[in-house]
């Protein structure tokens, strides 16, 4: 097992060399974000200044186009609440709500056409299950894709930043204690490889993506702390906040099945090691 006096010049040859001897039809895929733009995923609580100023810093300003999707939670969900809630956290007045329950409505040319001329999304708290039901697969999903592609921003919290990852942790309807949940373990992949957990520290969850990593081997599992935010683009990733980040990548850290970043740390994704 790994410790943390093994050379980090192994850590890539190690990763590549895992990735050469997976079965033939499995796929050896990278973690990274977004090839152009970038993420910004909150571990839940304070917003604090912080991450305020980086996500309108990649969004382009308080002046730039914002749609805020607030469908993670509860119903009745109130769209004008929601808009006044991102204003005042964000100071911005360019804001368009989106929300529907119905896909047929998410995979409408109508539906998206706010996305198409904005330069930022956020999703809110909530249960990210909801945000799967909604939007995965749909033409909403692609135009944040396309968001991104045109060098935008995607951002959210608690939920709203699980469902950036490619595994879908805490996805069951009946409860978030459920780590893996047949039907809804896909989340919009906007950061290949990997699977976000949230409120780690508040809510005593610092074990809980051990077992997700077992099970799906090659992952990447990220720990997020409340008011703690990752910054992310390309293979980049960068800590801010008040708290810890925890990526667990299989291997031990100096004891524990975690390796802990904290704000300020940057991270490189593909080759899974502290910069």
């Amino acid at each position: 097992m790994r410790t943390g006096m093994r050379p980090r010049r192994w850590s890539r040859l190690i990763w590549l060399l895992l990735l050469v001897c997976l079965p033939c039809g499995l796929p050896a895929q990278l973690s990274e974000g977004p090839a152009k733009g970038s993420l910004v995923a909150v571990g839940g609580g304070r917003i604090g200044p912080d991450i305020v100023r980086r996500f309108l810093a990649l969004a382009g300003g308080t002046d730039a186009r914002f749609v805020v999707i607030p469908t993670a939670a509860e119903d009745p969900v109130d769209p004008e609440r929601a808009r006044q809630q991102f204003s005042k956290q964000f100071c911005v007045t360019h804001i368009t709500v989106l929300h529907t329950r119905d896909r047929k409505v998410a995979d409408s040319d109508g539906f998206v056409t706010p996305l198409r001329a904005a330069s930022a999304v956020w999703f809110s708290g909530g249960r990210q299950w909801r945000l799967v039901d909604a939007y995965l697969h749909t033409r909403t999903q692609r135009e944040i894709e396309a968001l991104l592609g045109r060098g935008g921003v995607v951002g959210g919290s608690s939920a709203g930043a699980t469902i950036q990852g490619s595994y879908l942790v805490r996805g069951a309807p009946e409860g978030n204690s459920i780590m893996m949940a047949k039907g809804h373990e896909e989340g919009f992949g906007l950061l290949k490889n990997s699977a976000i957990d949230q409120h780690v520290n508040a809510r005593g969850r610092e074990s809980d993506l051990i077992s997700v990593i077992e099970a799906h081997p090659g992952l990447l599992g990220i720990g997020l702390d409340e008011a703690t935010a990752i910054v992310v683009s390309g293979r980049r990733l960068e800590v801010i906040g008040e708290g810890k980040v925890r990526i667990y990548d299989g291997w031990e850290h100096e004891g524990r099945k975690f390796l802990i970043l904290a704000p300020g740390d940057p991270f490189d994704l593909p080759d899974r090691r502290a910069m």
